[in-house]
This record gives C-alpha cells, sequence and structure tokens, in this order.
C-alpha cells in the first residue's frame, strides 16, 4: 500500500512539474530551449513512472494531459527521437489499455458507443504509428517509406539499440491493422510489421523478457486466414515468451486465452489460462505492474463472457 502511494506522488510530482514548467516553455524567455531540452528528456525517459503503477483509473486520467504535453514539446524539439518514441508508446498505451477495452465492453450495451471507441482507438494507434515513423526516420532516413516498398531491405542498418524503435513501431502499426481490418490498405501493411519484429528478433531475441515474442505470437495468429501465419509458430512464440517472462506477465496468458482458446473452442484451456493470468503477483515485476493490472481486469471480463464465446455449450443446452 506505501508503494502504490508513493508510486501515486510520483505521477503526481511529475504532472506538477509540467504545469510550472510549461508557462516557461510559452513565454519565449531565454531559457526557453533549455526548459523545452530538458523537459522533453525528463519526459522521454518517464515510462516508468506510469507502467510501474498499480492504479490504471490514475493512468487512465492522467496520460492525456501528458500525451499532449509531449505533443506541445515535440513541436519544439521535433529531432528528439526520445520523446517521438515515448510519444508512440504512449498513445498504444492509452489505446491499448483503456480505449479499446472500453470498447470491447461497449458492445455488449452499445453498439454504436462501441463503434465509436473502436475508431477512436484506431486513430489513437495512426498517431502512435506517426511518431514511430519520424523517430525511424531520423534514425534509418527513409525507412518507413521503405518498409511499404521493400519491407525486407529496408531495416538492414538497424542496430541493437534500435530494438525499442523497432518493437513500437510494429506495436503501433500492427494495433492499428487489427483496429482497421475493415481498411485493406492497412491490412496490407502486415508484411512491413512481421519485417520490423523479425529484424528486431534477430537483434534482441530476449527483448524486454519475451515482448517481441509475445507480438510475434499475435502477428502468427493473424496471418494464419492468409496462410502466412502458423498456429505451431505462434505456440513456438508463446512458450518462449512464458520461459522469458517466467510466467509474470499475465498478458501472455490472456493473449492466447482470447486469441487460440477461444477460436478452437477449448474452453477449459481459456478458464486455465485466465485463472494462471489471475494468479500472477502485479508486484512481482513492478515495470509491468500496469500491464498485469489491465490484462486481469481483461481476463475476469472474459471469464464472465464465456458463456457466449463458447457455442458448443449453448448447443449442448439445446
Amino acid at each position: 500500500m506505501f508503494r502504490g502511494r508513493k508510486q501515486r506522488s510520483r505521477v503526481r510530482l511529475t504532472l506538477a512539474c509540467l504545469l510550472a514548467i510549461l508557462p516557461l516553455v510559452a513565454s519565449g524567455c531565454s531559457i526557453r530551449k533549455l526548459a523545452v531540452g530538458s523537459l522533453a528528456d525528463a519526459l522521454a525517459g518517464s515510462g516508468s513512472a506510469f507502467s510501474s503503477d498499480e492504479d490504471p483509473e490514475l493512468i487512465r486520467d492522467a496520460l492525456p494531459f501528458a500525451l499532449k504535453t509531449m505533443e506541445t514539446l515535440i513541436g519544439e524539439a521535433p529531432e528528439n527521437t526520445g520523446l517521438l518514441l515515448s510519444a508512440c508508446q504512449g498513445f498504444v498505451l492509452y489505446g491499448a489499455g483503456f480505449v479499446e477495452l472500453e470498447a470491447d465492453r461497449l458492445e455488449l450495451t452499445s453498439y454504436r458507443q462501441a463503434k465509436h471507441q473502436h475508431q477512436r482507438a484506431l486513430k489513437l494507434y495512426l498517431r502512435a504509428r506517426g511518431y514511430c515513423f519520424r523517430a525511424l526516420d531520423l534514425t534509418l532516413p527513409g525507412a518507413s517509406e521503405a518498409l511499404i516498398r521493400s519491407p525486407g531491405e529496408a531495416l538492414s542498418g538497424a542496430r541493437g539499440e534500435d530494438v525499442r524503435l523497432l518493437y513500437w513501431t510494429a506495436a503501433a502499426w500492427g494495433s492499428a491493422i487489427a483496429a482497421g481490418l475493415d481498411r485493406p490498405e492497412l491490412v496490407a501493411d502486415l508484411p512491413a510489421v512481421r519485417a520490423l519484429l523479425e529484424r528486431a528478433l534477430e537483434l534482441e531475441p530476449d527483448y524486454d523478457r519475451g515482448a517481441l515474442h509475445d507480438a510475434m505470437m499475435l502477428l502468427e495468429i493473424a496471418e494464419m486466414d492468409s496462410g502466412v501465419g502458423s498456429l505451431e509458430r505462434a505456440r513456438e512464440h508463446y512458450e518462449r515468451a512464458l520461459q522469458l517472462n517466467g510466467g509474470t506477465r499475465a498478458g501472455t496468458y490472456v493473449s492466447w486465452a482470447s486469441a487460440v482458446s477461444v477460436k478452437q473452442q477449448d474452453r477449459a484451456e481459456f478458464e486455465r489460462l485466465l485463472e494462471k493470468a489471475l494468479a500472477v503477483d502485479p508486484d512481482g515485476e513492478l515495470e509491468s505492474r500496469l500491464a498485469n493490472v489491465i490484462q486481469q481486469d481483461r481476463a475476469r471480463w472474459l471469464l464472465d463472457q464465456a458463456d457466449d464465446l463458447f457455442l458448443d455449450d449453448l448447443e449442448d443446452d439445446d
């Protein structure tokens, strides 16, 4: 409980500092450039203040202000790659962790509101992708366009220090595709997402304790219907992610349960994996605490919807 209060204080202190310094940024005074540079660097490195928090509602309310502040500073420091990457990451987190989850819940009560939230999530992901593209082109000039033309060659110049950028570009782009499946021009970009993830895996296969394998698992599942993806490869990435994160990340279990167990109508596996997700200790890995809390909330919601997700059970009742 003490850690939770301390974390809230850190987030509030960060926001208070932003409020205090913004007038200086806008004033045109002699310290403007110093203020912009210092604040940009601080924001670019402040992700742990959000990712380690235990209160999703606090972060949901704080993120829009932080993201708009980042966008203001990007206007002043357009070549700060750390700030661009943090903006990309922040918009993905906000879209996936809050907006899209709300859209899923609204589908049960209001199709119209759910559609609005899904469209909003798509716009957030495209916004995130735009910031990652800018960071990518500053790091590897012309890479964002080259990825669309010839994905296999676009990232040959990437190095180990670029893995985080490759991962979040893929996360933003892949999330946009998943949210915009009715837009063929987006779906056609899946090879570029694969190229980003495969290059990142070449450079640092164990990045962030299996994050790349989590992403590749979902990509393999998404491309199964087209014949490009493979359930066998998806399972290999799933198992490797669990090995690397030691089963401490609820999202790995939730992703497999919702994407594969439901598709295969395996309710026993679905429930078993979601119970494993709920058994994860959110405090066991502080940098993943917020994600674990959010994914555990999603696991509970999915378990509540199980009767609607598994049609065989309904047919047996008939």
